[in-house]
């Protein structure tokens, strides 16, 4: 939780998309309420968290329709399981197209239809990793 503030901290009062930090190198974008950050060791090529953290607010972004704020996100929450999902799985980058990700997740969508059971059916481990990376104190954080 001290990392996580630190990086807060460190990153909510600047305009450049970079950050070093503990030993990480994190990229990071906001939208108005929202702050997207995408973390890696410090030997991660910041090019391709780039590429993923492009990934992720590009997708969400659609997912989102346009509504890149924290209240669409909590409330379209099944949507950004499904486009983490189709980003990276257990820390491997598996997709860092948009458009790729986009075409899964409306999909995966269309198969079966959104519901509290498909939102239960996510993985624990994906599950743990949003709910500590949305820390009490920044409401507004999403981490990945």
């Amino acid at each position: 939780m001290a990392f996580e503030k630190n990086v807060f901290n460190k990153t909510s009062r600047t305009d450049s998309e970079i950050a070093f930090c503990g030993g990480m190198t994190i990229v990071y974008k906001s939208s108005i309420d929202l702050f997207l950050y995408v973390v890696g060791s410090s030997h991660e090529n910041e090019l391709m968290l780039m590429s993923v953290l492009t990934c992720l607010f590009e997708s969400l972004n659609h997912v989102l329709r346009k509504n890149m704020e924290k209240r669409w996100l909590l409330e379209n929450m099944d949507g950004a399981f499904l486009v983490l999902d189709e980003i990276v799985d257990g820390g491997v980058i598996l997709e860092s197209d948009p458009q790729q990700v986009i075409q899964k997740v409306n999909f995966r969508a269309d198969d079966s239809s959104l519901t509290e059971q498909s939102v239960a059916q996510v993985s624990l481990p994906r599950l743990i990793l949003l709910l500590w990376t949305l820390p009490p104190w920044c409401t507004n954080c999403l981490l990945l």
